[in-house]
């Protein structure tokens, strides 16, 4: 496809994260890569990926929206869009199809291993499957990605979604596999409205979409 041709940096990274992360699935069981992120801790990474991980929550999907809608009201409109779908496949899939998936707190809770969870943190036992924060993360890094008119930073949002990613694991709330999933459908979301919807604008086009509001 040619929107992701024009946009390599961002899926080549991507796709190193996919390939990377499915043969580690396939080669280890979700209690054995937890086991593993769980081990390697430190106290500056608990304090960077208990932070870090708010770019997959929908406080900061608004965020950007409110300032996508400053550049250009279509872009908003993909972002929200992109927002909205993606996190309604997320509720459908935890609320409905595999509402009995345990987190790990509660997966772990009668294992003989000591797991380490970080002092303070509200840690859920739930809905574990997919990930939300992982969707978010990368419905919106992948859309910057398709926005973004130098396409050689795509890496940079590839990364930063990644990285919101891991922290779901390290921070305990999700398994490897929770977060593998959510970031297929949140970059599936929004490469699919950032398609549909440029290529309607593109066959009707209507300058309204363009406009930008000012302060």
């Amino acid at each position: 496809m040619e929107i992701i041709a024009r946009n390599r940096s961002f899926f080549i990274i991507y796709l190193l994260f996919l390939v990377t992360v499915g043969v580690l699935m396939l080669l280890y069981t979700k209690a054995e890569l937890m086991q593993w992120v769980n081990g390697h801790h430190a106290p500056l990474a608990d304090l960077f990926f208990q932070n870090v991980t708010y770019l997959g929550d929908g406080a900061f999907a608004v965020l950007v929206i409110i300032i996508l809608l400053f550049r250009s009201l279509r872009f908003a409109l993909m972002g929200v869009a992109s927002f909205l779908l993606s996190t309604l496949i997320t509720r459908v899939l935890k609320q409905f199809v595999f509402s009995d998936s345990l987190r790990p707190l509660k997966y772990f809770e009668h294992s003989p291993w000591q797991y380490r969870i970080i002092d303070g943190l509200d840690i859920h036992s739930y809905n574990s499957f997919p990930s939300g924060h992982s969707t978010t993360a990368f419905a919106v890094f992948c859309l910057l990605a398709l926005l973004d008119d130098r396409k050689s930073r795509g890496w940079f949002f590839a990364l930063m979604a990644g990285i919101t990613a891991y922290s779901r694991v390290y921070l305990f709330q999700h398994f490897v596999e929770d977060v593998y999933v959510g970031s297929l459908i949140g970059t599936v979301s929004s490469l699919l409205v950032f398609w549909l919807l440029s290529r309607h604008w593109d066959q009707n086009p209507k300058t309204w979409h363009d406009r930008r509001l000012r302060l």
